[in-house]
């Protein structure tokens, strides 16, 4: 007798720097999407696939929601409303305190229009005490009728098993959509770009990371050694400014995020690599439509 598969699609949503993410990798236990400490680090909506006995599950890692400053941004705020109407489910994640704010609270009334299953995810519960996580849940489950209630920790991966608990309840029957050892669907020069770019925010001041974005002009096996992969990447900032720190004096910085970004590169590839990077001034592009298509970033809302 054949078994029965279950198949599905999820949103991890919620607002900027909540942990979306970092989930994402944790359930996964590989990293595909970047994380890091300053908010909005995610702009693209990143597919991952876990398979798990007889469950697969297809993640949406989302941008976080957030009030548009920028056409960019309101791009991203409408990756995640598109993201909301595609899913079989939802994960929400949370702040262990405080309140939630208007963004989060939209999101809630989009839960309730589309009447979608959603778990709760409460995240950085190691960052409070056991009593305020007690009193968080009970000042949110009133707002909705939540499927199940997760507190964890995704850095000390505290509670993302009982995450996966709740999602295989949730899932309902169906085919999988992706071979077994799928991981992601996002072309390689996506996660490489992501890659460098993350290794920008971890390594740059405030006013620059958010003014960058990374394409991949080349990435190919090198002929006279199939060993070794060269890529060639493009930093687009909007300043001249941003330009030399980004370079940094005699190259320097611009070497450090070279050689952190090769580092994770050949570790997500399995293979050497030979990065080579060059930076590029696109003024404002954050708020020229033909800009943001030219660094890759437009969105499609009918895709």
């Amino acid at each position: 007798m054949n078994t029965k598969t279950k198949s599905g699609f999820a949103a991890i949503v919620g607002k900027p720097n909540v942990g979306k993410s970092s989930l994402l990798n944790a359930l996964l236990g590989e990293k595909i999407a970047i994380v890091s400490s300053r908010p909005q680090t995610t702009r693209t909506r990143i597919l991952g696939v876990l398979t798990d006995g007889d469950c697969q599950f297809c993640f949406l890692d989302t941008p976080g929601f957030h009030k548009p400053k920028t056409k960019l941004s309101g791009h991203m705020n409408r990756v995640v409303e598109s993201s909301i109407g595609e899913v079989d489910l939802i994960l929400f994640l949370v702040e262990p305190e405080g309140e939630l704010n208007e963004q989060e609270m939209t999101l809630i009334e989009d839960f309730k229009a589309k009447k979608l299953p959603v778990i709760l995810v409460i995240n950085k519960i190691d960052l409070v005490p056991r009593e305020k996580v007690l009193s968080r849940i009970g000042a949110l489950t009133p707002l909705y009728p939540f499927t199940a209630v997760v507190p964890v920790s995704v850095t000390g991966r505290d509670g993302v098993g009982l995450v996966l608990e709740e999602l295989k309840k949730a899932c309902p029957e169906g085919p999988f959509y992706f071979p077994e050892d799928t991981l992601t669907d996002q072309p390689e020069r996506t996660i490489a770009g992501e890659i460098i770019r993350e290794k920008i925010l971890r390594n740059m001041r405030d006013e620059v990371p958010h003014g960058t974005a990374v394409t991949i002009e080349k990435m190919r096996e090198r002929e006279t050694n199939p060993d070794i992969l060269d890529i060639e990447a493009t930093i687009y900032c909007e300043r001249e400014s941003h330009k030399g720190m980004i370079i940094g004096k005699g190259g320097a910085m611009l070497k450090k995020i070279a050689s952190e970004a090769r580092h994770d590169l050949e570790n997500f590839l399995d293979t050497r690599v030979n990065l080579k990077c060059w930076v590029k001034v696109k003024n404002d592009w954050r708020n020229d439509e033909s800009a943001i298509k030219a660094v890759g970033l437009q969105y499609d809302e009918e895709s």
